[in-house]
């Protein structure tokens, strides 16, 4: 075993659970830019192997496709690590209603083993938990803060069961924090868009800049009167560098995003004058959508004061950037 990294060296020991999804991606390749080395564990059910393609003959990468529940040497790849970015999750609102009982169990039971793997092995990594601003719930406060109370409906229906798992996992990650002194910071991400991002789950702007693109409809869930706050990917991941390197975030809950707030009508409108579509807009009832009655949350802005404390840096992405990004790729075929 090597000896443990210390503050203040230049590289460091990466390791990603769901490295091979969206945002564990661009966080394999942030580090891998500044000469660390990175080893990535996925079971490749929602990730994909073409999002590591360039980075798998990086001599500082290492990829195992295993499941974080399954993985007999995760005590090892924990004591290995000077950082952990815990991104192993099911996620996406088509597969949370589709498989609501893995939902649970997976990102419950997923983050608890690597939590007890870490404090097996006596060392102190910094932690990144992600967890969501689907935490919050209901709650139709203008902004969302990490103090405030959050509202949950009760449903017949899986609708709620990711925000449960998230809450689920903040509350073990805080637990492990404060009893046993793990440097722990819990992400609230929200609503993270950019490149290697698909529209296969629900997600929206992948989906509205492909149907654009291609000229046919876009497609608007419920009223389009819902609001949402959109981050690009590569702010996010800069972020929670930053918050995983200061000590005053560890044992906290921070939102990490962009408090720019756009109803999906007003991003489809956005996605087509960008992309110059003549596409329609179509709306689409919940029921149809989701095989049904799914309850929207009304509202979705962070509040970033918290997180403004902690880190020296803001998104430097604005949302029409990323978007014609986004579309420029997809137009190229490029990655």
């Amino acid at each position: 075993m090597r000896a443990p990294y210390r503050e203040g060296l230049s590289h460091m020991h990466i390791l990603v659970t769901g490295g091979a999804g969206f945002i564990g991606s661009h966080v394999v390749e942030h580090h891998l830019a500044r000469g660390d080395q990175v080893q990535v564990l996925d079971d490749l059910s929602t990730g994909s192997r073409d999002n590591l393609a360039p980075f798998l003959d990086h001599p500082g990468f290492r990829f195992e496709a295993v499941d974080v529940l399954q993985c007999a040497t995760l005590d090892r790849f924990a004591a290995w690590a000077d950082r952990i970015y815990h991104l192993a999750a099911v996620v996406g609102v088509k597969r949370v209603l589709a498989e609501p009982v893995k939902v649970l169990s997976t990102n419950i039971a997923g983050t608890e083993r690597l939590l007890r793997a870490v404090h097996a092995g006596g060392w102190r990594p910094q932690i990144v938990l992600a967890s969501s601003s689907e935490v919050y719930g209901r709650n139709s406060a203008p902004r969302f803060e990490e103090s405030m109370d959050l509202v949950f409906h009760y449903q017949r229906s899986s609708r709620w069961n990711y925000a449960i798992s998230k809450l689920a996992d903040e509350s073990l990650g805080l637990s492990y924090s404060q009893r046993h002194g793990h440097r722990i910071v819990v992400a609230r991400l929200f609503n993270t868009i950019g490149p290697r991002q698909i529209g296969r789950y629900g997600m929206v702007v992948p989906t509205f800049i492909a149907q654009a693109i291609a000229g046919q409809p876009l497609t608007v869930y419920g009223d389009g009167c819902q609001t949402r706050s959109f981050c690009d990917v590569r702010d996010v991941v800069m972020l929670l560098d930053r918050l995983a390197e200061n000590p005053a975030s560890h044992g906290e809950i921070v939102n990490v995003g962009h408090d720019r707030e756009i109803t999906i009508t007003a991003l489809a409108e956005l996605v087509k004058t960008l992309a110059a579509s003549a596409s329609p807009i179509t709306y689409v009832p919940y029921r149809e959508a989701y095989g049904e009655d799914f309850e929207d949350t009304p509202r979705r802005r962070p509040a970033l004061d918290k997180l403004y404390r902690l880190v020296d840096c803001q998104p430097r992405w604005t949302l029409e950037d990323t978007l014609t990004d986004l579309m420029q790729r997809l137009r190229t075929g490029k990655h």
